[in-house]
């Protein structure tokens, strides 16, 4: 079956991440004390489930940032608890599902993580090449832009529900270019300013994934319909993306099968797969050990590999694949997504359901440091600035408390203060995302974790040297929307925040408004986005501002 027509539905993606045909899918997840569904019930439940609960609790519902769903737990909760939990959510930073699923999905649902789950195949290279496209051919890439837009402010975004990349021009606050790329693209990436690669067209090209594991890679000097030049699918669930300090490489890390994958930058031809099944931190044989985050390394030649249920972060050196070398660091579990502090030397990882920021020196290869932060930590892209009594810090927040946590991160300027926390700023509620920029004197982060719409569609600002939050912004009133993501303009001049509603839609329904940094005031807005989720900056994630 080629590509073309695996990725032509959202449903055969999810039959092929969770097992079999459907029949077999269906015999393998019968549990005698479950309650009863049809084929067609259990399939529907699948889908549903891979959508919107398997990115925390796992494929085979083992638990990670999300508790443990096998049927053992869940048989013991009941039909009835079940569904409240599904509706209402929890205080530990589960979303509600009230507003996403109708009374019956829900009772379908719950029915469904009573059966044992079915078990997803695996994707050897074979499967890979077969599913690799090339559209442009390096050598006709060309040699300048073919626009005349400004195309390190442009801001490329995640529109979730649609499978699609938005590129918005930053200065015309238009949208310029929709590239088709795989299921609820989760991150994308481009090459970064390293010590070995300081080219000047550093930023054209970047690589998508797709939680469904499709890999796209783009050039932002084309022109929009030759924007997508390569893609290859490299496994059924995915995260997240990064390019070699040299720029000859990509790797890509799957949820299913648990493996991280490694393939030319110019062709995106898959060369290499490496299984991160392996034994955690606590002696146990893991097989669903998923790679979360992964990043190149700016002072070597390695990336950092997240295999979130092992508690260990890969340090692969990629400078001789034949005889890789991976150093396997211990931490704590269940490790999900970081950033670089100041000097890009130290990566800075939540292991959220250990309520810990995990700290590596990407130097010596080792553990630095674990602060203990609160209830499930999670900074997606991070922030670091400076405090005036701490110095250097980095912050925050958590999904399952409303709360910024920040901590101190310059071991050299300020070792007093280093991977201590500095102080705590209480919101609201539990959020997801935090951004600032060095020429800002705010912090911004949401709080769409809390189930009250007044909270989940604003967000809050609070001021650096303060401490103190200035201003609370409520972004929309209409039901069933939420605010979520921030991301700052090239200059750190405008902070633009998604706003979507939580339920898929085949429609526009969602926009960007975009803020004055200084003034808090908006300025201007971005329409006819369908679930504009993560924003990516082209000159600030080329970067590394945070």
């Amino acid at each position: 079956m080629s590509y073309k027509r695996i990725g032509a539905t959202l449903s055969v993606a999810i039959a092929l991440a969770l097992g079999g045909t459907s029949m077999q899918a269906f015999a393998e997840g019968d549990t005698a004390k479950a309650p009863k569904m049809s084929e067609a019930e259990f399939e529907k439940a699948k889908s549903m489930y891979f959508q919107r609960c398997a990115g925390c609790h796992g494929v085979l519902r083992k638990g990670a940032t999300g508790k443990s769903l096998e049927p053992k737990s869940t048989l013991e909760k009941g039909q009835e608890r079940l569904e409240k939990i599904i509706t209402l959510g929890t205080e530990g930073g589960m979303n509600n599902f009230d507003d996403i699923f109708s009374k019956e999905e829900i009772t379908l649902l719950a029915k469904y993580i009573q059966h044992e789950p079915p078990i997803p195949p695996e994707m050897p290279l074979s499967l890979m090449l077969e599913r690799h496209e090339v559209h442009i051919k390096p050598a006709d890439y060309p040699k300048k832009p073919m626009h005349d837009r400004n195309w390190e402010n442009f801001f490329l975004v995640i529109e979730r529900d649609v499978g699609k990349i938005a590129i918005i021009d930053g200065d015309k606050k238009e949208i310029f270019a929709r590239i088709d790329t795989g299921y609820a693209v989760h991150v994308l990436k481009a090459a970064e300013h390293h010590e070995t690669l300081k080219s000047k067209d550093l930023g054209r090209f970047w690589y998508v994934m797709g939680r469904d594991g499709m890999m796209t890679k783009l050039d932002l000097w084309q022109t929009p319909k030759k924007m997508k030049v390569a893609n290859v699918q490299v496994a059924y669930d995915a995260r997240d993306v990064a390019v070699s300090g040299d720029g000859k490489y990509v790797i890509g890390g799957g949820y299913w099968p648990p493996h991280f994958v490694i393939l030319e930058a110019e062709t995106m031809k898959p060369i290499k797969v490496v299984s991160t099944r392996g034994t955690n931190i606590d002696g146990e044989y893991v097989n669903e050990s998923r790679v979360a985050a992964i990043y190149d390394t700016p002072k070597s030649p390695t990336w950092l590999v997240a295999a979130k249920e092992l508690g260990q972060m890969w340090q692969v050196d990629y400078s001789d694949l034949d005889n890789m070398k991976i150093t396997k660091i211990n931490s704590a579990k269940f490790l999900h997504d970081g950033f670089f502090d100041p000097t890009n030397r130290y990566f800075q990882i939540a292991a959220n359901a250990s309520d810990k920021m995990v700290v590596i020196d990407t130097v010596t290869q080792k553990l630095e440091a674990m602060i203990d932060v609160d209830k499930k930590p999670h900074p997606g892209p991070g922030a670091n600035w400076n405090d005036e009594k701490c110095g250097p810090v980095a912050g925050t927040t958590h999904l399952g408390v409303g709360k910024v946590t920040v901590w101190g991160n310059d071991p050299k300027g300020h070792p007093d203060n280093a991977w201590k926390v500095c102080y705590e700023v209480e919101s609201d509620g539990p959020g997801v995302f935090l951004r600032t920029h060095p020429k800002s004197d705010y912090v911004w982060f949401d709080q769409t974790k809390h189930p009250e719409p007044e909270v989940q569609q604003s967000v809050q600002v609070f001021d650096k040297k303060t401490r103190e939050i200035v201003k609370t912004i409520r972004l929309t009133e209409v039901e069933g929307y939420a605010a979520v993501h921030f991301e700052f303009n090239k200059d750190g001049t405008e902070v633009w925040v998604s706003i979507w509603n939580r339920k898929d839609s085949k429609k526009p329904n969602g926009e960007i408004i975009i803020y004055d940094a200084k003034t808090l005031k908006e300025k201007a807005r971005v329409k006819g986005l369908y679930a504009p989720t993560g924003k990516f900056n082209v000159y600030n994630r080329v970067n590394h501002v945070t």
